[in-house]
């Protein structure tokens, strides 16, 4: 073999031996964080949920500004140093039961910040998640509503967080149940 064949080889090698080496750093550990959901689906409690997508939201574009309709009054808009962030959620009860969905989350940054959701009045937001009673293969949100269909295709979980976050991600929503027991986990980044 010539010498620069044998060269060419060595560089192929290494470099497969270099992607190879990336990924999770333990993929099963549920509670690892990273920013490589990939649509996931994470069972938290009997009900399956998948992040569908999570972004900042900008309150002044059009699309955005249907997203923060319907927060509940006195709610403080963000500061200069705090942003709208939503998280779009899909849920399917794959059991043989009635399940209900949460209604409790929380973000919590690589410091140990955590962050809570804004509430949103369903009533004049549709894209807004709300606990719901699935019974058996039922999704959340249901087929053919504005969630469902729209260009997210989940239910919004809206947050309001520092831009900190930026420097403390990756995030990790969790998906809390009675008495605010962490569920399932999914990592975010902005």
């Amino acid at each position: 073999m010539s010498a620069f064949r044998l060269r060419t080889a060595l560089v192929a090698l290494v470099l497969a031996l270099g992607l190879t080496a990336c990924g999770d750093v333990n993929p099963q550990d549920p509670h690892v964080a990273d920013a490589d959901n990939n649509g996931d689906y994470v069972q938290a409690g009997p009900v399956t949920y998948q992040l569908q997508i999570s972004r900042e939201l900008n309150q002044y574009s059009t699309e955005d500004s249907e997203y923060v309709k319907g927060i509940a009054p006195g709610t403080t808009p963000p500061s200069p140093t705090q942003e709208w962030y939503g998280v779009f959620l899909w849920a399917k009860n794959q059991t043989k039961q009635v399940q209900t969905t949460s209604d409790s989350f929380e973000i919590v940054d690589t410091q140990g910040t955590t962050y809570y959701p804004v509430k949103i009045n369903a009533g004049v937001n549709p894209f807004a998640w709300t606990s719901q009673a699935l019974a058996p293969l039922e999704t959340e949100p249901a087929a053919n509503t504005p969630a469902s269909e729209g260009p997210t295709q989940g239910g919004l979980v809206l947050f309001k967080i520092n831009d900190t976050a930026y420097a403390n991600r990756p995030l990790t929503l969790y998906i809390l149940g009675a008495g605010n027991q962490r569920l399932g986990s999914i990592s975010l980044d902005l």
